[in-house]
């Protein structure tokens, strides 16, 4: 057992198979149906992969040797509202993928879209392996209160509390996406970038939070790893902001 280079093995496979690494050559654009298939294919490769960690009775930093996290723990609420907050920033990444007829747009939606989905679905299996809700059933960002601190994020406002938000920082409104879809040439690439870097200014508070209160190492390794990213995009979407002559959007 020691090693388990096939449980190595297959979680490289199933990083793999949630991530498409062709660059987007605006051919023929994806059928709508492929990204929902790439969302589901990520998550059951997580929910193999942890059933097969299961089985690993002893083996130091499996799942069977963690306590599994309870329903308002840092872990769910971060996993659950992670992903809804998530599946927004892939439909307007797949919308601009598919309309924008910019190659640097393109293949920014395309990093989007794929990234954010292939977490979806590593926390989508892990809510599955803790037998939780797939998604927030309440206010959202409840479980920032978790440990009892008054978190606050990046812009100095409060994020969670005892009450929850009804509204994730950055969400866009049903307006601010018809429009979008409305949109075409610059207007749309401009959108899209003030909507998408709010977006991830929004998310800022949860990733932080949860890098740093989460009791699962690979939930805070996750969550440090999305700021990584979403924080070098931010800069990237901001110059692009600037060639186009705009400005961000205030969060």
């Amino acid at each position: 057992r020691q090693g388990h280079p096939s449980l190595q093995r297959d979680a490289a496979d199933a990083g793999r198979m949630s991530e498409d690494t062709t660059p987007p050559t605006g051919a023929t654009p994806r059928p709508a149906w492929s990204r929902y298939l790439l969302v589901a294919g990520a998550a059951l490769a997580l929910l193999l992969l942890g059933a097969a960690a299961g089985v690993l009775i002893g083996v130091p930093g499996s799942p069977s040797t963690q306590p599994v996290p309870k329903a308002d723990s840092v872990d769910v609420g971060f996993a659950q509202d992670m992903t809804v907050h998530h599946e927004q920033a892939v439909q307007m990444a797949a919308w601009e993928r598919d309309h924008t007829t910019d190659p640097q747009l393109r293949q920014l939606a395309y990093d989007i879209e794929t990234g954010q989905s292939r977490q979806i679905g590593h926390m989508q299996g892990w809510l599955a392996l803790w037998d939780a809700a797939a998604l927030p059933s309440g206010p959202h960002m409840k479980w920032m209160s978790a440990n009892g601190s008054g978190q606050m994020n990046h812009s100095g406002m409060a994020t969670g509390g005892m009450q929850g938000m009804d509204r994730m920082p950055g969400m866009a409104t049903d307006d601010e996406l018809r429009r979008l879809r409305a949109s075409s040439g610059p207007a749309l690439d401009v959108l899209f970038l003030q909507l998408m870097l709010r977006h991830h200014e929004g998310g800022t508070g949860m990733l932080q939070y949860a890098g740093q209160y989460a009791s699962i190492p690979d939930v805070r390794s996750l969550a440090s790893q999305m700021l990584k990213a979403q924080t070098t995009e931010g800069e990237y979407m901001r110059q692009l902001l600037a060639r186009f002559g705009a400005k961000p959007l205030p969060i």
